[in-house]
């Protein structure tokens, strides 16, 4: 159910956190503490200049940074439209964007003096990435992942094992994304003296959509960069998948007063939304309270979450990130979905045209992209945010392929 943007101007979160009338802090009184502990502390560590010169440093030398920005060329070619080129967050340390945010993180735990990490994860990059920067600092990590998720993405699960984390498999509601974070926050209440949760995208109660986004905005500096000395000027679109919006937000929010870039999130259609069985709040949802924020959510008329679906663990959400919701009602964001065959389709021509295996939320991007790419210009640049790499989803393909491994 698309909306018509309302025109005004976009403007950063109010002091308690709020982006329009999203956003905000809906959680246990238990929890009011950590969270001003957590939202003063990243004031401060924002202005303080050795902080900022830690993270980056360990972007650099732990993380790789930077990504490239690769011209897809014989996809370019095959679309016969717009510029393809690709931010390749797949070729991050842990194969995915979502350490950028847990180097952040983690900082701020070590600073805060908590031992102990707890994390929601989905289709595991998260997790392994937590699991990771935990390993590193020599803190203890849970992670706390559906059960369903579990089972199809066995080999990430594997990977947090072996970084020393407990996976904890949650057998409740629909056993996915939205579970595993229930079950972080109700450890977190009950652990909140000793325990810092990194939430791993831009969802949440304040100020985790805002300390979030800000540590992924380092992929849109980039890119924004990038392009300029690459191309000699910025691009005309990004795309970026939207689950709980991290990679999006984090490509997009450098570009927020180029008027003239325009930005594209891409949600997990699944089935199609007609089916009712896909993860697609921005194009088929409401507004309600869910994990802590105000935001689109999939649920029914009496504010009912919904059973969600999607071939994508990562996708497979029912809310978004409150800023994504702002950006959608502003009209500065558009918002599409793509289904499970689209993006499998984009995740088989990405890898035998160009040598590079996405991630099956990548590829929903993907797949909105070829579509885009092939109705512009040949004058026109498109950026599509590779969240990360297809590693994690090769059990998937198979099985889809009656192939077992």
């Amino acid at each position: 159910m698309q909306r018509k943007g309302t025109n005004e101007p976009y403007r950063e979160p109010t002091p308690d956190g709020h982006f329009g009338v999203y956003g905000g802090r809906f959680v246990a009184e238990t929890l009011f503490h950590a969270l001003d502990q957590l939202e003063a502390l990243y004031r401060e560590v924002r202005a303080d200049p050795a902080f900022e010169r830690e993270f980056h440093a360990d972007l650099a030398q732990y993380v790789g940074r930077p990504t490239p920005l690769y011209f897809a060329e014989r996809l370019t070619a095959v679309l016969g439209g717009a510029m393809v080129l690709l931010k390749r967050e797949d070729l991050n340390h842990t194969g995915a964007h979502k350490v950028n945010n847990t180097v952040g993180q983690a900082l701020l735990a070590k600073r805060m003096g908590k031992p102990r990490i707890i994390a929601e994860t989905g289709a595991g990059q998260h997790g392994v990435a937590t699991a990771t920067v935990a390993a590193r600092l020599g803190l203890s990590c849970h992670v706390y992942m559906g059960s369903d998720d579990v089972k199809r993405q066995s080999l990430n699960v594997y990977r947090m094992k072996l970084l020393g984390a407990e996976v904890i498999p949650v057998h409740s509601g629909s056993r996915t994304l939205k579970d595993a974070m229930n079950e972080a926050l109700r450890d977190w209440v009950t652990n909140v003296d000793n325990t810092h949760y990194i939430i791993g995208t831009v969802a949440g109660p304040h100020p985790y959509p805002m300390l979030v986004r800000d540590f992924q905005s380092v992929i849109g500096q980039e890119a924004r960069a990038q392009c300029l000395a690459q191309t000699g000027r910025l691009p005309n679109a990004l795309i970026a998948c939207v689950g709980g919006g991290s990679n999006a937000i984090g490509l997009f929010h450098p570009f927020m007063n180029d008027a003239d870039v325009e930005m594209i999130g891409v949600e997990a259609a699944g089935l199609g939304l007609e089916t009712g069985k896909h993860a697609a709040p921005l194009s088929a949802g409401l507004p309600g309270v869910l994990h802590g924020n105000r935001t689109y959510l999939m649920s029914d008329a009496d504010g009912q979450i919904l059973d969600t679906y999607s071939v994508s663990a990562g996708l497979d959400y029912p809310g978004v990130g409150p800023e994504h919701a702002y950006l959608r009602d502003l009209g500065r964001a558009r918002y599409v979905a793509v289904t499970d065959g689209e993006a499998l389709a984009a995740f088989r021509r990405l890898t035998q045209i160009e040598g590079i295996m996405p991630a099956l939320e990548s590829a929903h991007a993907l797949a909105f992209a070829e579509q885009e790419a092939s109705r512009r210009s040949a004058d026109d640049i498109v950026i599509v945010n590779l969240s990360g790499r297809g590693d994690k989803d090769i059990m998937t393909v198979a099985e889809l392929d009656g192939i077992r491994l």
